[in-house]
């Protein structure tokens, strides 16, 4: 419940459930791709592989890091 009483579900600013799942989902593809490119020989195409995850996955948190931040200099009056 927000401090006017009401019920935030559903909210597009709240962290949902499904994006800690795609999370999971990203980090288990990316590490079983990096495990076969590992050891076919190619550890350079795993080290890409890794970066590229770790930028989706950014791409998807910043956002929400971003309002974190908004509500902390809103709450402290910075």
């Amino acid at each position: 419940m927000g401090m006017d009483g009401k019920q935030y579900y559903g909210r597009k600013e709240e962290m949902s459930i499904n994006l800690i799942f795609k999370i999971a989902a990203v980090g288990i593809i990316v590490s079983v791709l990096s495990q076969v490119l590992k050891h076919s020989g190619r550890e350079e195409h795993a080290f890409l592989i890794s970066l590229a995850g770790l930028m989706v996955v950014l791409f998807w948190v910043v956002p929400y890091i971003y309002e974190l931040f908004q509500t902390m200099q809103s709450l402290f009056a910075l």
